[in-house]
């Protein structure tokens, strides 16, 4: 059974430069839907995650430490891309001087 281990240090890296890159050019371009898609694909490795865990064969039940390892890192990534898209798209909507997403967390864009 493939399991993509993002709980490999290796990998988790990777994800987190590539994350952090897309981050930085989404912010540069002014672009929200950049992280929108960032959560996507974040969002759509969480959920392949958890179909493994709850669909996960007898043999491989010493993999049930891993997938949980992967599935708490997933939830991570879904949390600072979605942090990541509010940004944006409140830098965008400054950008083209209309109304933002979500003006809940002014307080905290103020702090940054």
């Amino acid at each position: 059974m493939f399991i993509f281990d993002v709980s490999n240090i290796l990998n988790l890296l990777l994800m987190l430069i590539a994350t952090i890159l897309l981050i930085f050019l989404a912010q540069e371009l002014k672009k929200s839907y950049i992280t929108g898609i960032i959560l996507f694909i974040h969002l759509v490795i969480l959920i392949m995650h958890v179909a493994q865990l709850v669909t996960l064969p007898q043999e491989y039940r010493d993999m049930l430490s891993v997938l949980a390892r992967c599935i708490a890192i997933d939830f991570v990534f879904v949390f600072i891309s979605f942090f990541a898209y509010l940004w944006v798209d409140d830098i965008e909507a400054k950008k083209m001087e209309k109304k933002s997403l979500d003006n809940s967390l002014d307080w905290l864009w103020k702090n940054i």
